[in-house]
């Protein structure tokens, strides 16, 4: 997909429209909790109806068919520098795409 190097929008910091420079941050990765930690233990036990019976929420059903395979795109994370205050500010949604080019 192909998009502007520049483009005019509007700046939270400044309230008015002016010139933005769009870049592409890489995606980090976050660590995921461990199946045991406190955090899920509490939410493994508030899962389901039967609340404090257990683990009743989670181990005790039958195991789902796990959707296998990545998905082919990932999203997109756009920066958008101002070039009047020079901050910088995040789309609020990204978009799937498989190549983002600036031209």
């Amino acid at each position: 997909m192909k998009l502007p190097k520049s483009k005019k929008r509007l700046c939270p910091y400044c309230r008015k429209h002016t010139e933005h420079k769009i870049t592409q941050a890489k995606k980090r990765t976050r660590s995921t909790a461990h199946p045991l930690s406190w955090g899920s233990r509490i939410r493994i036990e508030r899962r389901g109806r039967a609340r404090g019976y257990g683990n009743t929420g989670k181990y005790s059903k039958p195991a789902k068919p796990k959707m296998t395979g990545k998905k082919q795109t990932k999203k997109t994370d756009l920066r958008y520098e101002c070039t009047v205050c020079k901050r910088m500010h995040v789309q609020k949604k990204g978009f799937r795409a498989k190549k983002v080019e600036f031209v």
